[in-house]
């Protein structure tokens, strides 16, 4: 629990941004290992701070660029009221914040969400268009990066020899699809980084993996077995493919192959299971000893079996 005195002092530097407002409300949301959330109102307004923790490489100046430029396209984002570096180094952004469900169980089996679940598909698709016709040029620090090679060296680096990812790695260089125009990607677009409400989609949250690269990335990822999270539908666990890449196109998406998506799909198993053994090893070597990392790495053989699974027939 965070003491009084630092949440006094939140509240005064946050008054202070924000034209003396009145700040009520301020309480300590869950969050990632690289950042702290607060939710509190100003002058009654429900508002976000997120704040970069000391040590963290990522720059969330960079994520709060692409957060304003997002909103100025019609991407659906929260609107974003500041963002600054602090004395350590480290960032913080204030965002609005928006009402909606983010935990993926309850969007894809709660009656709650019965209505959403049959638009959310097109709701994707329309948003990911609006975000890969974004202008990367009005957008500072984006990089782009191999990721067969990066993640190659991640596994080669932990050690460890997993047949099946090398096997993988191995088909996707040898049918790596030719290099398309570098868009804006979200990097992490999947069910867990939307806000959901009873009428769709609200807002894309979490841009801290943005960058630049194939636009195909984002719908490859947002199919990945593993975002299904146990339900059927290979997109999202909520519709078919044709859905998702009919209502892209007809937002101003470039023609998608269905060819391109599925490399980029199997890409996206492969390195999620890399992140796994990644995620697995900080707890056995003791760097921080946590039960959701320990059972995170259990799910490597999953993501192997989905390997398989994916690439039936394109051997």
């Amino acid at each position: 629990m965070e003491s009084s005195a630092v949440g006094t002092e939140l509240s005064t530097m946050l008054s202070q941004l924000l034209d003396d407002a009145e700040i009520h409300g301020l309480h300590r949301l869950s969050g990632g290992a690289s950042r702290e959330t607060w939710r509190f109102e100003a002058d009654g307004r429900p508002l976000i701070l997120q704040r970069q923790r000391a040590g963290d490489e990522r720059d969330m100046l960079i994520e709060a660029g692409v957060v304003r430029a997002a909103g100025r396209g019609g991407a659906p984002v929260p609107a974003l009221l500041d963002a600054r570096r602090r004395d350590d180094g480290m960032a913080f952004m204030i965002l609005e914040a928006i009402d909606g469900e983010t935990i993926a169980r309850k969007i894809l089996r709660d009656d709650d969400f019965a209505d959403a679940r049959s638009r959310l598909v097109g709701d994707f698709g329309t948003a990911l268009a609006r975000i890969h016709a974004l202008d990367v040029a009005t957008i500072s620090g984006l990089q782009q990066t191999d990721q067969v090679q990066y993640y190659t060296d991640v596994l080669d680096g932990l050690g460890q020899p997993h047949p099946v990812l090398e096997l993988v790695r191995n088909w996707l260089i040898d049918t790596r699809p030719p290099a398309g125009r570098a868009t804006l990607v979200h990097g992490d677009f999947r069910l867990g980084n939307m806000i959901v409400g009873r009428d769709g989609l609200r807002a894309v949250i979490d841009w801290e993996l943005a960058h630049l690269g194939d636009p195909m990335e984002d719908l490859g990822w947002l199919c990945v077995k593993a975002w299904r999270f146990g339900a059927t539908p290979p997109v999202a666990g909520l519709g078919r493919y044709d859905e998702l890449f009919a209502a892209y196109e007809e937002a101003g998406g470039a023609p998608v192959d269905p060819v391109v998506v599925h490399w980029w799909e199997v890409l996206g198993t492969w390195k999620w299971a890399v992140m796994c053994i990644l995620q697995a090893s900080v707890h056995l070597t003791g760097a921080a000893r946590s039960h959701e990392l320990a059972a995170i790495g259990r799910r490597v053989c999953e993501n192997e079996y989905d390997l398989f699974a994916a690439l039936e027939g394109h051997w």
